[in-house]
């Protein structure tokens, strides 16, 4: 049985440090793959050189919405551009984030919009990242689906069951972190109960959200298994069904990393 971690950051504070004692410890908890994201541009060289060395490692590059006002200069031309790397098989992460508002809220659209059209050149997936920003992100990847389709995912899923309704229409997969282990995560747990297994990913956005029984530590990828585990129970199935399914999905959507 192995697991896919669908979003972390290897990069940051927390498992940089210790970066193989953490592929290590990840690997013997049965995690196959981990899929590191970038969110600025100064970033994109390190996680490419992790997904180089290390065989089940892929790598994204984008611009996360805090980092939009910074980033004016990187348009869907350089993203493209920089998309072409073998070890890059997404776009991001993107989107919009209204509860911190690091960035002016028209720029992080802009931004948004810019990766969404590399997504669509690329036809590499979108990894979406929306706070508090429900409608105009739903708005948005709606008025640019009718451009022309392209992948995605909704990652880390918060938001509400009628968002995820809408990200399902669309084509998108919606995956679930380590928050569904939560307590006061009811309004998730329904939904994610919910969601077709056909579009569910896991993923730990580690170093951050560690799941239950790790609260309050740092997130390594290697605690994907405990959030299938509990999603697997959520959902009244064994765990090395959703394994099987979370990871054939990854394998759908990121078909770069497939082939």
């Amino acid at each position: 049985m192995s697991f896919i971690d669908s979003h972390c950051h290897l990069n940051y504070k927390g498992l940089v440090e210790q970066q193989q004692d953490v592929l290590e410890r990840a690997r013997a908890a049965g995690v196959s793959t981990m899929l590191t994201i970038s969110t600025r541009e100064s970033e994109w060289d390190d996680v490419i050189s992790i997904a180089e060395r290390e065989a089940d490692i892929w790598a994204t590059i984008g611009i996360h919405p805090h980092e939009a006002d910074s980033h004016a200069h990187i348009d869907t031309a350089k993203l493209v551009e920089r998309a072409q790397h073998p070890r890059v098989v997404g776009i991001g992460e993107s989107g919009l984030d209204y509860y911190f508002d690091h960035s002016d809220r028209a720029r992080q659209q802009t931004s948004f919009r810019a990766h969404i059209a590399a997504a669509r050149e690329t036809q590499l997936p979108i990894i979406v990242h929306t706070r508090d920003a429900e409608e105009d992100t739903a708005a948005i990847l709606r008025e640019e689906m009718g451009k022309g389709a392209y992948p995605g995912v909704i990652h880390c899923f918060t938001a509400s069951g009628a968002f995820a309704d809408i990200a399902l229409e669309l084509g998108f997969y919606i995956s679930i972190s380590g928050i569904v282990t939560f307590k006061n995560a009811r309004d998730l747990q329904e939904t994610a109960a919910r969601l077709p297994i056909d579009r569910l990913l896991i993923e730990t956005d580690s170093p951050f959200l560690a799941p239950i029984p790790h609260r309050g530590k740092t997130g390594e990828p290697a605690f994907v298994a405990d959030t299938a585990r509990f999603l697997a129970t959520l959902r009244g199935i064994d765990v090395m069904t959703l394994a099987e399914a979370t990871s054939a999905n990854f394998h759908r959507l990121f078909t770069k990393a497939a082939a």
